[in-house]
């Protein structure tokens, strides 16, 4: 286990240094365990099988605060897909009990600011908390082109794009517009999603899932809290970056913030018609299983049975087991 400690009690004072000391063609899990306290640093992981583990999860702090507004050296601006805190492009990677944050401020300011950006697959997410506001937490990869302009920047600009499974338990993730986003097969297990009040009619999105099409799964949301501290009816469930976006939410507890339609479809006709939103069994103050928008679905008993956590991320390689 490589130790990262800011007051110089272990290998490394910076997280970034212990990810380096990695050798590049890394085939064994490496546990890095980071000590409590705030690490401000912008945070590349490359090389496959690395777990990073946190001393207590709200005192174990990635932070940055880079924006879209924010302008490289050379005049261009910096876009959505350079703000992050944390980029992830390795497969088998796992963090636990951590918080990464982008503290860049609100999006009608800034911009989007991307907390974590995570591409690969077979990404483990337990108990951490994601902290930002527009756009927080970037699944990976990108849509096949973007729907203005001729690239998306960052990153995985003209790379190969990995389309991942990614799963997350026990976690907390705030932010307003988008800020579940991405083209992943991903699993929430017992989340709690915060949307925060930007005191606006819409208060924002809490998913913006660009599913790749003829994936049978995009989102999937099991035993989940959608918390805020918005007005009552002012937050949607989602809306479909791409046309294909697939989001469910199974046995959730939904808020008062959630807008009684549920679903938006970003003004696509096509998406209304291609997309898969559904919910089972949802309950609190703004479930409905009859106040949804036309085209959105309550999964019968029977529908519901595909939606297990092995059937939707398993695979052939059990590597959830």
């Amino acid at each position: 286990m490589i130790i990262v400690s800011k007051d110089g009690n272990g290998q490394f004072k910076t997280i970034q240094a212990a990810i380096d000391s990695i050798p590049e063609n890394n085939s064994e899990e490496v546990e890095i365990y980071i000590k409590n306290g705030v690490y401000k640093e912008k945070i590349s992981i490359l090389k496959p099988y690395i777990t990073l583990i946190g001393e207590d999860n709200e005192k174990t702090i990635l932070t940055f605060d880079d924006y879209a507004k924010k302008l490289f050296p050379n005049g261009e601006a910096y876009r959505t897909f350079n703000t992050y805190t944390i980029f992830i492009r390795a497969n088998d990677f796992t963090a636990k009990n951590l918080t990464i944050e982008n503290s860049a401020g609100q999006g009608e300011i800034v911009g989007q600011a991307v907390a974590v950006y995570v591409e690969g697959d077979k990404s483990i997410f337990k108990d951490c908390r994601f902290l930002a506001n527009q756009d927080t937490l970037f699944t990976g990869p990108l849509p096949p082109k973007p729907i203005e302009g001729n690239n998306f920047g960052g990153p995985m600009e003209g790379k190969e794009r990995t389309v991942g499974r990614q799963y997350y338990e026990n976690c907390y993730i705030e932010g307003d517009i988008d800020f579940i986003f991405g083209s992943a097969t991903a699993v929430f297990n017992k989340c709690e999603i915060f949307s925060k009040d930007i005191n606006s009619e819409v208060n924002g999105y809490a998913t913006a899932a660009s599913t790749v099409q003829g994936r049978e799964f995009g989102y999937v949301f099991f035993d989940c809290k959608l918390t805020s501290n918005a007005p009552a009816h002012t937050v949607y469930l989602g809306r479909p970056w791409r046309d294909y976006a697939k989001t469910v939410f199974i046995n959730c507890f939904i808020g008062e913030h959630i807008k009684k339609e549920g679903w938006h479809s970003w003004d696509k006709p096509l998406a209304e018609k291609e997309t898969y939103y559904a919910e089972y069994k949802s309950y609190g103050p703004g479930a409905s299983d009859t106040t949804r928008v036309s085209w959105s679905h309550i999964l019968t008993d029977e529908e519901v049975n595909k939606y297990t956590i092995s059937n939707i991320l398993g695979g052939n390689d059990n590597w959830l087991s």
